[in-house]
């Protein structure tokens, strides 16, 4: 049974927890996983310290966090100092250097200007977190990009969807490039 633990850290509102369930419900509905996905908030919801963890398995999940991490996201420095610790030795790092600076870490560090890329490419910020979706796929292939298309068709405004295929892609090409 392969498993993958992932672990995401951002300020409240950045869309991490957005992210997740993305990825979650992309390997489960589109991809016949089993995924587990939970969050927690720091004190403030709106600029405190978010993390947000997803298992996905080909086999079954007996356990909703992650002890381990194959790949850590970070999108703030504070989530960074504070959840760095989680990822495995050897494992995927990605972080947005507009945010986070990384010590030193026993991890492969994939350093994705993604909020620049969003603003300058598409003009809108609102859609990051769905660019970081992007790059996660495009580093690690954790999902294929027609799920979580469809899991954004389905789940977010429609208004939306074609900024949001968009800023999909602009990540996947980011994580390709830097894989």
């Amino acid at each position: 049974m392969e498993s993958t633990g992932m672990v995401f850290t951002a300020s409240g509102g950045q869309g991490v927890i957005t992210t997740a369930i993305i990825l979650a419900r992309a390997a489960t509905i589109f991809e016949g996983k089993n995924a587990i996905q939970s969050q927690s908030y720091g004190a403030a919801a709106r600029g405190g310290a978010t993390r947000a963890d997803i298992l996905i398995s080909d086999g079954n999940l007996y356990y909703p966090k992650v002890e381990e991490a194959d790949v850590f996201v970070a999108l703030m420095q504070e989530g960074y100092n504070k959840y760095v610790n989680v990822i495995k030795p050897g494992g995927l790092m990605i972080v947005d250097p507009r945010y986070v600076t990384t010590g030193n870490v026993n991890a492969k560090i994939l350093a994705l200007p993604m909020y620049d890329t969003v603003v300058k490419e598409l003009g809108k910020p609102i859609v990051y977190s769905v660019c970081v979706v992007g790059a996660l796929i495009g580093a690690t292939g954790i999902c294929k990009p027609e799920s979580a298309i469809s899991v954004i068709k389905d789940a977010m405004p429609a208004a939306f969807f074609d900024l949001n295929t968009k800023a999909l892609e602009l990540g996947i090409t980011l994580g390709k490039e830097a894989a």
